[in-house]
């Protein structure tokens, strides 16, 4: 295996990884923003809480996998925008402690008041988190301002803001695990919950749609970049290059030259479209478990969506164009990622599995009844 097609396969893993994380943990956030909107009482509140009890934890090892990968493949991109984004990315990991802890905390008392500032916590662990990851997207596309020396050495300048589009994001990312987290619900719990959840779903699908839309059509003011050899001499994948061994120039047709040249790609960002409205059609009918798959689809296919437009890009920088990172100059040496891609092949199916596992175990929906019965077990 050459060193280009090792570049390319661990571009897709990153990627599964990420889907992986916004799909299987996406719901765990949507049901934790939901947790006051759709219960009436405590026990419902339980029963919320509860239908994610045995899973949410497990989810989240995909973004703690999902960094580890970026680490270990793409130490450039690590170190880049993990500095440019110290701050945003501090609040996403203050919102994820406030998950567990609310978790476990929030039923050790009977008192009313303990109750509702943990419950007040959960809900924060869910919306930050996901404010932070959908800003953070936003603010990728539009590049983040960094630069490299010729030594290497990562300078920074401030943001360029593009309010439009990074407020169109935020909202598709909100609304989109709103939706997913709503949809997970009706399939899971009965009750009160499940019709909220339910009149909720039907609500939020064609918003979740019109905000795609909307951040769409604010990607055609963004600048988009091109990669070129440098010098004018061909580009090289296959070679061990620096982030400065190449050549960026302006892409006129932003970043949607990918889908103009292959049009066929035009399929997944459709999909994102249509998925939210498919979810809302099968709330509407009361199906739930389709509603929650066609959830799933569109986070997968909104995430892909922005992968597509970016490719080969993996991190643009809006101080120096040249100094943008891509999936063949962000890279790891061929033995790292060689050796990461052993592991993964053994890991990777072993993860899935148990996965796979879990979710049959704790199949069937949730009642009150089951709260009740198994109080003292039980979130």
């Amino acid at each position: 295996m050459d060193y280009a097609t090792l570049k390319l396969i661990w571009w897709g893993l990153v990627l599964f990884m990420m889907v992986g994380f916004i799909v299987m943990d996406g719901f765990d956030l949507g049901i934790a923003m939901l947790l006051p909107v759709v219960s009436k009482d405590d026990e419902d509140r339980r029963l919320v809480i509860n239908s994610v009890g045995p899973v949410w934890e497990g989810n989240q090892v995909w973004l703690i996998a999902g960094a580890g990968a970026l680490f270990a493949a793409w130490p450039l991109v690590y170190a880049a925008a993990f500095s440019a984004l110290y701050v945003p990315f501090m609040f996403l990991l203050f919102g994820l402690f406030l998950r567990p802890v609310g978790f476990d905390y929030r039923s050790k008392l009977a008192d009313p008041v303990w109750r509702r500032w943990w419950d007040r916590a959960l809900v924060a662990g869910g919306l930050v988190p996901t404010l932070v990851l959908a800003a953070a997207i936003a603010l990728v596309m539009q590049g983040l301002p960094f630069r490299f020396d010729s030594a290497l050495r990562l300078h920074y300048g401030p943001f360029d803001w593009h309010w439009g589009w990074f407020a169109s994001v935020v909202a598709t990312g909100v609304s989109l695990l709103l939706l997913h987290g709503a949809s997970f619900l009706q399939a899971k719990v009965e009750g009160t919950p499940a019709l909220r959840a339910r009149g909720l779903a039907i609500l939020l699908a064609p918003l979740v749609t019109l905000c795609y839309l909307l951040a769409g059509w604010h990607l055609l003011d963004l600048p988009g970049y091109q990669l070129t050899g440098l010098a004018g001499q061909p580009f090289d994948p296959n070679a061990a290059i620096s982030p400065l061994m190449k050549g960026v120039i302006p892409q006129s047709s932003g970043w949607l030259g990918n889908y103009f040249d292959y049009p066929l790609l035009w399929l997944v960002p459709l999909v994102g479209a249509l998925a939210p409205l498919a979810s809302g059609i099968a709330a509407w009918l009361e199906k739930g478990r389709l509603a929650l798959l066609a959830s799933g689809l569109a986070c997968a296919a909104m995430l892909c969506s922005v992968a597509i437009a970016l490719f080969p890009f993996v991190l643009p920088s809006s101080l120096d164009a040249g100094s943008s990172l891509t999936l063949w100059d962000g890279t790891s040496s061929y033995k790292t990622l060689a050796i990461m891609f052993g592991i993964v092949l053994v890991l990777m199916p072993i993860n899935l599995g148990y996965t796979g596992w879990v979710y049959r175990v704790v199949r069937g929906k949730l009642d009150r009844a089951r709260i009740k019965r198994d109080s003292h077990q039980l979130y």
